[in-house]
């Protein structure tokens, strides 16, 4: 009797939407795979602006797992009722079309938000705690003929088959895979956007604005930024924000007060959330996205999530493009056989998810332009605007991953028979 064939070593380094998703599938469904996650931080803390995640990140979700769709459901915040579609309303705030809804984003039946913290939790809880190390912050990568080592700041190592670098827009895995010097390698802010952010719980919240506000999620335009909030931990807090683009930043970097009194020429509802943001931007931070990478993979090492296609929130589809890499890789993880068809399997999934999460990286730096009104005259025109946003959120929407996750596999599947005439070992 032939002895079984040993476990293909899968290293995930961060624990964030991405890693976390990949680990639940991993560990569900592929006990051919001895994988260990590795996150940075020595806790989960409640950071984040809060997620309504759209409907391709539901579905994503759900190829992964129907237990990790459930952990988002069971955490999150009702948006409306379980048949109900819902969607993120954008509306114009300031000018001549005052008021007009011009899209309804993420359009799904039971959608809801959640913080990012609670959907960590939820996540966290699909796997063994003796498979996550905490306080592994990532210092180093090598390859040679055994494999990757992996070295963090602890002065620890690890030796794995494959590395999988979900380790945030600062990635060292994105430093790895492109080099320190190239010019995609680091976050950019091209448009110079502040995020200013108060989170408050929803009793004070409603003594300041509409109560519809603290049920569904608005998204409020005009030139001087554009305002949103989001109800959040069931619904008892508030997450409400300003985006402003072109910041006048400080020699250090630091960013103006936030001013109410710019908002003045915008809808009452806008004006009140400016002033309701205003009293405690402590929440508040700078954007940043990647510019596109060449490759999201180098041999036996690749990136996801934030480290491949950071992108600016604006689209809100940052949170679903990473559970779709999650599903595309946990779809390949479930063919790998052996260590020599992890650069098989990696270039598939390049090949699959980058041309698709790129797009969506234009698309919300596009959007954030035109919440601005600063993409042309398109804010003149509420018919155009909303054409634009039909057509961007069916992109982002309406994909068939089911489709992407074969069409990953079929790369993956044609690259063993070809690959060095197709090995015993690589087939």
């Amino acid at each position: 009797m032939a002895a079984p064939s040993p476990k293909i070593k899968v290293a995930i380094v961060g624990g964030g939407i991405a890693g976390l998703a990949l680990a639940a599938g991993l560990h569900r469904k592929h006990k051919h795979i001895d994988w260990h996650l590795y996150e940075a931080v020595s806790e989960y803390k409640d950071v984040g602006a809060g997620l309504a995640i759209h409907l391709n990140g539901i579905k994503a979700m759900t190829l992964i797992g129907p237990e990790v769709r459930q952990a988002y459901f069971d955490n999150a915040s009702d948006m409306g009722e379980e048949d109900q579609e819902m969607s993120t309303e954008v509306i114009l705030a300031q000018g001549p079309s005052m008021g007009e809804l011009v899209a309804e984003l993420g359009k799904a039946k039971g959608r809801k938000s959640i913080s990012r913290a609670d959907l960590l939790q939820g996540l966290v809880e699909l796997i063994p705690r003796d498979r996550i190390s905490f306080d592994k912050r990532l210092k180093s990568i090598e390859e040679d003929s055994e494999g990757v080592l992996v070295q963090f700041q602890d002065g620890t190592e690890a030796r794995t088959d494959c590395l999988i670098g979900a380790d945030g827009v600062h990635s060292v895995t994105r430093r790895y895979i492109l080099g320190p010097d190239h010019p995609a390698t680091e976050p950019k802010n091209h448009d110079g956007w502040q995020l200013y952010r108060t989170m408050v719980s929803m009793d004070d919240a409603r003594k300041h604005i509409d109560e519809r506000w603290t049920k569904i999620v608005p998204i409020l335009l005009g030139p001087r930024g554009h305002i949103n909030c989001m109800p959040l931990n069931n619904g008892t807090r508030l997450s409400a924000g300003v985006a402003v683009r072109g910041a006048k930043f400080t020699e250090t970097g630091a960013a103006p007060d936030l001013d109410p009194e710019l908002y003045a020429d915008y809808r009452e509802d806008a004006r009140q959330l400016a002033k309701l943001v205003a009293k405690d931007t402590s929440a508040s931070w700078t954007a940043a996205d990647h510019d596109h990478a060449s490759t999201y993979f180098r041999g036996h090492v690749a990136m996801m999530g934030d480290s491949a296609h950071a992108s600016l929130p604006f689209a809100g589809n940052g949170a679903a493009q990473s559970l779709e890499d999650a599903a595309v890789l946990d779809h390949l993880f479930s063919r790998l056989n052996s260590p020599q068809q992890v650069e098989a399997a990696l270039s598939a999934f390049d090949l699959t998810r980058r041309p698709r999460s790129q797009a969506v990286v234009d698309i919300a730096r596009k959007y954030g332009r035109v919440y601005a009104y600063a993409e042309g005259d398109l804010h003149k025109d509420p018919i155009k605007m909303k054409k634009f946003f039909a057509e961007s959120a069916a992109f982002t929407n309406n994909a068939d991953l089911d489709k992407q996750n074969n069409d990953a596999m079929k790369l993956f599947e044609e690259a063993l028979k070809t690959r060095h005439g197709g090995s015993a070992a690589e087939r």
